[in-house]
């Protein structure tokens, strides 16, 4: 199990109350006594400050969006992101919190994910 290094500042975990995989992110967070802010991602998203930190550590503009959300289908994004510049891509998500795949989870280091998957949490927080 994965210790939180000596007094860390808290993660930014951006999450929606109602999506069971954000519940999972929370649990795990609280049962390895990890520090974590939680905050509303559809109202209070990520900055474009924030969003270019977790787009340098995923290496991929599309792993911010949450290619399965009905927003996302219907600001036909599949048709639109490749035209984006990521400037553009990331003012997008900025505004529009349920566009950004969920979990989010933004570590003072820099380091960062998308999604929940167990293992690769306890890798990122080791």
């Amino acid at each position: 199990m994965a210790r939180p290094p000596m007094n860390p500042a808290p993660a930014l975990l951006f999450q929606y109350d109602g999506c069971d995989t954000c519940r999972k992110a929370v649990r795990f967070l609280t049962a390895r006594h990890y520090p974590f802010t939680a905050l509303p991602i559809r109202t209070q998203p990520p900055t474009v400050s924030q969003l270019q930190k977790m787009l340098a550590a995923t290496g991929g503009l599309r792993r911010l969006f949450n290619i399965s959300g009905q927003d996302y289908r219907s600001m036909k994004m599949k048709e639109r992101l490749p035209d984006l510049s990521t400037a553009e891509a990331l003012e997008l998500l900025s505004t529009h919190g349920n566009l950004i795949k969920r979990p989010f989870l933004l570590l003072p280091n820099g380091r960062g994910t998308t999604g929940f998957d167990e293992a690769s949490w306890e890798k990122l927080l080791a």
